[in-house]
């Protein structure tokens, strides 16, 4: 043979053999990591080939499938009462991705999860049938919630204080996650990310705000915890006008000087007393103070399973004593979704046990085989029963006697706690109303939490009271009466 022929034959056969090691390295070791990669098309289209599972609201599906009679994508997602849902299905697109239990059980919904699979199916490599997500919202409890808020700029959650089952999670404004649930949405998309997306934004669930005087059960929860406070009646001794200690500055409550000088811890929460709960933290420091908040919730991230991201804040760094006085009324760094206020109120109602929220029951295969269950959740003593029990006392002359009033539920005990809560440099934004309470009657129990960012109101017309929680009043009464 030709040398040269020789040489070009050996040359060429060198580039068949690293073809042939490249394409089986690509295949062998790089193949699933290929066929999971994001960029990857052929999984999007996947996903939409088929019909995919539901998310399940009181028996009946709040979620659909219809064909697109497109090229790519069979299917695409649909909504029942899209706007009603969506804080809690979250939006499953073409475009855009998931969120919500849409996102988190994507997998599930769309067929790839491989504990859907049969033996056949993963002989084939066949997509398996879809699952299904079963939710503990309570359709009845959601709707109330979504009526009463229309109008208003905010958000509303409940949730059962025995179980720790979600029974609402309610925004408002909301959206129609079906309007982007398609590949050519990009129009609809933009106009929902207007306004830094506040259509889109959970903050039932994920935007924690200065909680106003709502905190002030926290901060007696550690009192009475602490040996601070051993009798809800007895007079505090603490004066007002009160100087917010290390400081010159007066802190001043709506009731006036004279309705809060050395009032009772009964008669201050009544009447949302600054003085005495900002005396309260300053004296029981900031240690025990965020001990007692974490317990509760805050500083953690909650999955229920979707996370509360980023979580409820009680200050980790190092706080000065006025500042410590001031976390003692909500304020300065504390901040809290609606969920972790609904989480506070579920605790003290429920004895000082804290179950775990959740708003998923059971995760099921296409033919109802359970792949994951919720109904056992963790729960934890975070507080005295005695504790507990003095608490509710006092909620229950403020849903009697004071602000929270407009949240009475005929033939069922309420307690409650409004809140107003300052935000923006020097006050410059309207007062955050917050209201959360529990109700019992019959066996049954909730707690509730809500919270008004906007409204048509007078500024000088925002409480919690007021604005919170006659929507309080109207979940609670969709459960307490079913």
């Amino acid at each position: 043979m030709n040398k040269t022929i020789r040489r070009a034959s050996v040359f060429c056969l060198l580039l068949v053999l690293a073809l042939l090691v490249r394409v089986t390295w690509v295949q062998a070791y790089q193949g699933q990591a290929l066929a999971d990669d994001k960029h990857n098309r052929r999984n999007l289209i996947g996903q939409y080939e088929n019909p995919l599972g539901n998310i399940i609201v009181g028996g009946e599906a709040i979620t659909g499938s219809e064909k697109t009679g497109g090229k790519d994508f069979g299917y695409k997602r649909t909504y029942v009462d899209g706007p009603l849902y969506a804080p809690v299905t979250g939006y499953s697109s073409q475009a855009f991705g998931t969120s919500m239990l849409e996102g988190v059980y994507k997998n599930v919904l769309n067929g790839s999860d491989s504990r859907l699979k049969t033996v056949m199916d993963m002989l084939t490599n066949k997509r398996a049938d879809p699952g299904n997500v079963l939710t503990t919202i309570d359709k009845d409890v959601q709707k109330a919630a979504y009526d009463a808020l229309q109008g208003k700029q905010g958000a509303a959650v409940a949730v059962d204080p025995a179980t720790g089952e979600i029974l609402a999670v309610v925004n408002n404004p909301s959206f129609d996650p079906g309007s982007i649930a398609g590949a050519t949405d990009q129009k609809a998309w933009d106009a929902l990310s207007a306004d830094k997306g506040k259509a889109m934004e959970n903050v039932a669930l994920r935007k924690p705000q200065a909680p106003g005087s709502t905190f002030k059960l926290v901060t007696l929860a550690a009192a009475i915890e602490n040996g601070l406070v051993t009798d809800i009646d007895q007079q505090t001794g603490i004066s007002d006008p009160y100087t917010i200690p290390g400081t010159r500055t007066p802190l001043p409550s709506e009731a006036g000087s004279a309705a809060c000088n050395n009032v009772s811890v009964r008669t201050a929460l009544r009447l949302s007393c600054n003085n005495v709960f900002a005396e309260l933290a300053s004296k029981l420091g900031q240690d025990k103070m965020r001990a007692t908040a974490e317990k509760l919730g805050f500083n953690t991230q909650i999955d229920t399973p979707v996370r509360t991201n980023p979580p409820s804040k009680y200050p980790s760094k190092k706080m000065s004593i006025d500042q410590v006085a001031q976390t003692g009324i909500g304020q300065f760094d504390v901040q809290a979704t609606p969920l972790q206020m609904a989480m506070v109120t579920a605790a003290i109602e429920n004895g000082g046990k804290l179950v775990a929220p959740h708003m998923v029951s059971e995760v099921t295969d296409a033919n109802g085989n359970v792949l994951e269950s919720f109904k056992d959740p963790k729960s934890q003593q975070v507080m005295k029963e005695k504790t507990a029990s003095m608490i509710r006392d006092a909620m229950r002359t403020v849903a009697t006697e004071g602000g929270g009033k407009p949240a009475q539920v005929s033939g069922a005990e309420v307690g409650g706690k409004t809140g107003t809560a300052q935000r923006g440099v020097n006050n410059s934004l309207a007062p955050l109303a917050w209201f959360t309470s529990y109700g019992k009657a019959n066996g049954k129990q909730i707690a509730v939490a809500v919270v008004i960012e906007n409204s048509d109101t007078d500024r000088s017309e925002i409480g919690g009271g007021k604005l919170a929680a006659p929507i309080a009043q109207k979940m609670m009464q969709a459960w307490l009466k079913k």
